[in-house]
């Protein structure tokens, strides 16, 4: 029920929101997250934790009212905050959040390269072991903001109802349940493991049936290479190069995307732009014979 603007607070309002989200008010809630929003503006960095959480709890109804663009600006400032905290992780998990939301933004692509930059250099190779759990977002809401859907999902579980510090406990409230994500995450390995079955038995087709529902589950760069590598055999290079560069977005050095994106411009007969990613992965590994080889052809070419 709304809060009478005397007795207003953000932790009041915030709760308020909670309740009307729960009996599926989603836009009576958003604005009641919004007021408690504009109460913390003053208070600065103190109130980031709060901030990030309404922030969350917002995002959270915009995408059940199919107002994914806003969801998607909700989820970018909540992870440009957590930038400014140096809390990488957070920034990494908001940024791929938005980009399940809406794959176009190219704010959140840049975003997501900063962090794995940043938590590469604080982290190591092993960085990703060390994040928090990525919200699943659903499939249909994914594609919500071009395809209105004419059902609202049945389940409606409160969003996020109280800040839990910066160690990467905090949850989006995107209607995901951490069971729910892991399952989504688990359910996104399987397929990507049905397609690498399909490719051994030389059925690329089906194999990119296979990574593309994986893909809507979970954005992993191997599933893009993998799926990249079936287009490669299918002769399909435009989208093999467009595989690759979403792989690159993943992981700027990775060596398997810049070689088959190189394959594919080089059949794409764009020889200039394959050339310049082979001398981007012998940066890496310099003495990778296929690339050697790969560029002596388009050399002669």
């Amino acid at each position: 029920s709304p809060v009478p603007a005397m007795a207003a607070s953000p932790g009041s309002l915030r709760r308020a929101g909670n309740e009307e989200f729960r009996r599926g008010q989603y836009g009576a809630a958003a604005a009641l997250y919004t007021r408690a929003l504009e109460l913390l503006e003053a208070a600065g960095a103190a109130a980031a934790e709060e901030r990030s959480v309404l922030l969350a709890n917002r995002a959270a109804c915009r995408l059940k009212d199919g107002a994914c663009r806003l969801c998607v600006a909700d989820c970018s400032e909540r992870a440009a905050a957590y930038e400014a905290l140096e809390s990488y992780r957070l920034a990494y998990v908001d940024y791929k959040t938005a980009l399940q939301v809406d794959c176009t933004v190219q704010a959140a692509h840049d975003g997501v390269n900063r962090m794995t930059k940043a938590l590469l250099e604080n982290d190591g190779a092993n960085w990703r072991q060390k994040l928090p759990p990525i919200p699943t977002v659903p499939v249909s809401a994914q594609t919500r903001w071009s395809v209105p859907s004419a059902t609202a999902p049945r389940e409606n579980p409160p969003p996020v109802t109280a800040p839990r510090g910066q160690q990467g406990e905090s949850e989006l409230g995107l209607g995901t349940e951490p069971n729910q994500i892991a399952a989504g995450t688990e359910r996104a390995r399987t397929l990507k493991e049905e397609g690498n079955e399909l490719v051994k038995k030389g059925n690329h087709k089906k194999a990119v049936e296979k990574y593309s529902e994986s893909l809507q589950l979970n954005q992993e760069c191997a599933t893009y290479t993998n799926r990249a590598l079936c287009y490669l055999t299918l002769k399909q290079y435009k989208e093999a190069v467009q595989d690759c560069t979403e792989a690159l977005r993943l992981d700027p050095k990775n060596i398997k995307a810049l070689y088959r994106r190189a394959q594919a411009l080089k059949e794409l007969k764009d020889y200039k732009s394959s050339i310049a990613d082979i001398k981007s992965l012998l940066k890496t590994e310099p003495k990778n014979t296929a690339a050697l080889r790969l560029l002596q052809e388009l050399n002669r070419a």
